[in-house]
C-alpha cells in the first residue's frame, strides 16, 4: 500500500538580503520555518548527497570555516519532524530528510534548501521493532538516502530499497528484498547505506551484499551471502569504494569481516576477519593508500595492507594492531592522523602509519559524526553540540563549541555556506556568514 501527500513547485523569490519571517502550518504535521537575513560566505558548493559525503570519507570542499561560530552561524530554518538516524543528503539546492511516524510509517521529504519550502513528501508502512535490549537506541529508520541526478535512494527498516524521482518524490521503483530473495528482516532493521556507483546501486542487506541496476531496481548479482541459520545477519556497517594495487573495488564489512568485492561481478577478491562483541563492526572502513583501517566494538584497531602477490592472488597483511577499540563512529584521516571517536566516547588521534596514539580527549557523547575540510574538522557530538577542531599531532585543539540540537544521532551534512543537522525531533538548516 502506497500513500503520497505532496505540495506544488514554487518560486517564492526571496532574497537573503531581506530579513524575512514566514509561519506554515501543516494540517498533518505542523511546523514552524524562520528565515532571516545573512550574508553567506565565500565558501565552495560541493554537495553532501550521500553517507559521509561526496567522497563517503566525510571530507568536502566547502570551507574555509569561520573561526568563530557565535558572529558566523545562524539558524536559517527548521521543521519539525519524527525520529531518524539518517543523515540528511543534499543536491542541486534540495535537501531530503527522512523519519518514522507512530512506529508506523517511513516518510520522506524534500525541501529547499534557501528557505525550508517543502517541495514534496511521501511515505509508506515501513517500521519494525528492535529487540527489547536495543530499545533505547530506537525502532526507527537508520539507514542514510543517496541521491544523484534523476535518482534518491531510500532503504527502509524492513530491507525495502526505494528509487524516488528527487523533483517530484514520484516512485520510480522499489525492491523487497525478503520477498524478492526470501532473506529474513534483520534483527535491527536495515542499517546499511547504499552507495551509488554508475548505473548501479550496492547495498548490504539481511541476506547478502546486492548490486542493484539504477534504472530499473532488477537485482544483478549477490555476494557474501549469509549462512542459513546464522544469528549476524544483515550488516551494521556501510560500504565503500576504493582503489588497492590498482584495482578498484567495493571495501565492505560485514559482522564478521572485512572484504574486498569485485563491483563488475561480485567476486570476493580477499577477507579479512575481524574481532568484534556480537558482531558489532559498525565503522565504515577508511582507505589510507593501499592500506585499509577499521576498529570494532569491544574488538582493536587495526590496519591492513592489501596487494596481490606475484601470481596475482590478493593478500591481506596486517600492518599493526592495538587496544583502541571503536564503536558506531566512523573516522576521518587528515595527513598522517586518523581522528577515532571511540566506545569509551573519547576522541583519540592515531599514528596511520604504526598506530601509535599521539593522544586521548576526555569523554564526550555516544556518538560523534565528522567532517573534514583542510586540516579543520566539524564534529557533531551526539548531545548536540558541534565542534570546530584544528588538526593537531600532539593535542586535542578545539577552535570553538556551541549547541545545535539536541540527540544528534544523523551525520552532518554541509553543502557550500549550509550546515545541515538532523536531531530526533528536527532538521535544521544554518547558515556560514560573514562578520557585521
Amino acid at each position: 500500500m502506497f500513500f503520497s501527500f505532496k505540495t506544488p513547485n514554487k518560486s517564492h523569490g526571496l532574497s537573503m538580503t531581506l530579513a524575512i519571517c514566514f509561519l506554515a502550518i501543516s494540517p498533518l504535521m505542523g511546523f514552524l520555518a524562520i528565515s532571516f537575513a545573512a550574508e553567506p560566505t565565500s565558501l565552495t558548493s560541493s554537495g553532501w548527497n550521500q553517507w559521509r559525503g561526496p567522497a563517503r570519507d566525510g571530507t568536502t570542499k566547502a570551507c574555509p570555516w569561520p573561526d568563530e561560530f557565535a558572529d558566523s552561524l545562524q539558524l536559517v530554518w527548521e521543521h519539525p519532524h519524527s525520529p531518524s538516524y539518517s543523515g540528511p543528503v543534499v543536491l542541486g539546492g534540495m535537501v531530503y530528510t527522512t523519519e518514522t511516524i507512530d512506529k508506523t510509517t517511513e516518510q520522506v521529504t524534500a525541501y529547499r534548501m534557501k528557505d525550508g519550502s517543502k517541495e514534496w513528501s511521501v511515505q509508506w508502512p515501513g517500521a519494525m521493532a528492535v529487540p527489547f535490549f536495543a530499545a533505547s537506541n530506537g525502532d526507527w529508520i537508520r539507514s542514510t538516502p543517496i541521491v544523484v541526478d534523476g535518482s534518491l535512494i531510500i532503504f527502509g527498516m524492513r530491507d525495502v530499497l526505494v528509487c524516488l524521482d528527487p523533483e517530484t518524490g514520484e516512485e520510480r521503483w522499489r525492491v523487497d528484498f525478503p520477498k524478492v530473495m526470501g532473506t529474513p528482516l534483520q534483527q535491527f532493521g536495515a542499517v546499511c547505506s547504499p552507495l551509488i556507483d554508475g548505473d548501479a546501486v550496492y547495498v548490504q542487506t539481511g541476506g547478502a551484499l546486492v548490486k542493484v541496476a539504477l534504472p530499473d531496481g532488477s537485482i544483478v548479482w549477490r555476494s557474501l551471502q549469509n549462512k542459513v541459520g546464522t544469528t549476524n545477519d544483515g550488516a551494521f556497517s556501510s560500504p565503500a569504494i576504493g582503489t588497492l594495487d590498482g584495482t578498484r573495488q567495493l571495501i565492505v564489512q560485514t559482522r564478521e569481516e572485512l572484504c574486498g568485492v569485485s563491483l563488475t561481478d561480485g567476486t570476493v577478491l580477499w577477507t579479512q576477519p575481524i574481532e568484534a562483541f556480537r558482531g558489532m563492526n559498525i565503522l565504515t572502513p577508511l582507505l589510507v593508500g593501499n592500506s585499509v583501517f577499521t576498529a570494532a566494538h569491544s574488538g582493536k584497531s587495526q590496519m591492513f595492507n592489501i596487494a596481490k602477490d606475484e601470481n596475482g592472488k590478493w593478500e591481506v597483511t596486517e600492518k599493526w594492531v592495538q587496544k583502541t577499540q571503536g564503536y558506531m563512529s566512523s573516522p576521518v584521516v587528515i595527513d598522517d592522523l586518523i581522528y577515532l571517536h571511540m566506545k569509551n566516547q573519547r576522541l583519540t588521534a592515531l599514528d596511520a602509519e604504526d598506530g601509535t596514539i599521539r593522544w586521548t580527549s576526555s569523554p564526550f557523547g555516544k556518538y560523534w559524526s565528522m567532517i573534514v575540510c583542510g586540516r579543520r574538522i566539524l564534529a557533531l557530538d551526539q548531545t548536540g553540540e558541534l565542534l570546530l577542531i584544528e588538526a593537531n599531532p600532539t593535542k586535542l585543539e578545539i577552535v570553538d563549541r556551541t549547541s545545535v540540537g539536541n540527540d544528534t544521532w544523523a551525520h552532518l551534512a554541509v553543502d557550500g555556506e549550509y550546515l545541515i543537522v538532523r536531531d530526533l525531533a528536527a532538521l535544521k538548516v544554518y547558515l556560514w556568514k560573514k562578520k557585521s
